[in-house]
């Protein structure tokens, strides 16, 4: 297994770059995310998408991931990225999940899921690099976390490296029957020189996407990827209704952050979403397990 490499102040991802975007304004959210707060790329039925609510696309989502990481059979487990305690609250729902540790860089979220006073919860105002568990894990998730931990300024291979390290850290966290579901955007038919300026400085300044290769690359004698999907159009739809879901609170956005912050996150959502319909970006959902020393031990799993 490769060594952690040394770790420098925005290693995994920057807290100032984390809370200039999440912690703008809760209210704010909540004026276009669903009723849950969560704030990634929603899962929707694909024979019934017009249909389909924000809220139903979700909780299928959160759903998918948890059965990804076969939280139905978990005790232990861990949420990277956490956000406003989303899937916390659906993985609080299993019978079997005793303990749910969940990591941000943001105060708001940080505050939010401490209000819940959930007796399962554990909230950690944490970097992963600075993650230490006092035991395994059965099941880790991490939705839209992993996007931020490169910076545009990286390498190529420094790049990989951190991404390496995320994922040399995920075996060592978990139970040798462990699993992980991962999902994070990343680029499709866009090169890493024509990121949009845009998003890079106004919108998630400090972070830089990863391509499926690097991820590959990253996981490789790690982790085994049991399985990929590019599920890009899922999350066109969903920035679309978002947009949609600011443009009828506009005024009230406004009230809340002031015109040139509602206007700035209505191109954010605008542009996401054609971003994400023409193939630039893409939005990849990966399950994942450890890979075993033993060949023999992996074959019972």
């Amino acid at each position: 297994m490769d060594k952690v490499i040394e770790k420098t102040k925005d290693y995994g991802g920057s807290a100032e770059a984390i809370r200039y975007h999440y912690d703008v304004s809760r209210e704010f959210y909540a004026l276009w995310l669903d009723e849950s707060m969560t704030y990634s790329a929603a899962l929707w039925d694909e024979q019934s998408m017009d249909s389909d609510s924000l809220a139903q696309a979700q909780r299928r989502k959160l759903r998918f991931h948890l059965q990804q990481a076969r939280a139905e059979r978990a005790s232990r487990l861990l949420d990277v990225g956490c956000g406003w305690g989303g899937l916390m609250r659906e993985a609080g729902d299993l019978a079997g999940v005793k303990e749910i540790v969940g990591l941000t860089l943001s105060e708001d979220q940080a505050a939010f899921v401490r209000g819940m006073n959930d007796p399962k919860f554990e909230i950690r105002l944490e970097n992963w690099v600075d993650h230490r568990p006092t035991r395994p894990y059965d099941s880790i998730v991490s939705i839209g976390a992993f996007e931020h931990f490169a910076k545009p300024q990286d390498s190529i291979a420094e790049k990989i490296k951190v991404y390496r390290d995320f994922f040399c850290s995920c075996h060592s966290w978990l139970q040798p029957h462990g699993r992980m579901s991962l999902q994070t955007i990343a680029y499709g038919s866009m090169r890493r020189e024509e990121a949009s300026e845009f998003i890079n400085t106004e919108i998630f300044p400090a972070a830089d996407l990863p391509t499926l290769a690097e991820i590959a690359s990253a996981a490789e004698g790690v982790m085994e990827i049991a399985a990929v999907a590019n599920h890009r159009l899922h999350y066109a739809k969903t920035f679309e209704t978002w947009a949609a879901n600011l443009k009828k609170n506009r005024s009230k956005a406004i009230a809340l952050v002031g015109e040139e912050t509602t206007s700035r996150y209505e191109r954010y959502l605008r542009q996401s979403s054609i971003g994400f319909y023409m193939g630039k970006i893409a939005l990849l959902r990966l399950s994942l397990r450890p890979i075993l020393g033993n060949w023999r031990q992996m074959a019972v799993l």
